[in-house]
């Protein structure tokens, strides 16, 4: 009788086990998708040519940090307070 009881034991754990694997054909894809979507593209092609670097424009600038003229930045709003209910 222990052996049976053993081997219900088994064959209960073995049903148990199966329903812990995965039967997802898609399993893992939007860990793969979320990967992709932050890999940066080896060779991007842009509409607009790639914008030169200039030592001159970087030597102003840095005049300008050490004279304490710097160029206020625009005011650039990346959250809305707005909520869209009424007041």
């Amino acid at each position: 009788m222990n052996i049976d009881r053993r081997i219900a034991a088994a064959a209960g754990l073995a049903l148990i086990a199966a329903g812990c694997t995965p039967t997802d054909a898609t399993f893992g894809n939007a860990v793969r998708q979320t990967m992709a979507a932050q890999v940066v593209n080896p060779d991007p092609q842009y509409d607009d040519p790639v914008p030169t670097t200039e030592g001159a424009k970087g030597a102003e600038a840095v005049e300008r940090y050490r004279t304490d003229k710097v160029k206020k930045p625009d005011t650039i709003r990346t959250t809305d307070t707005d909520t869209g209910s009424p007041r």
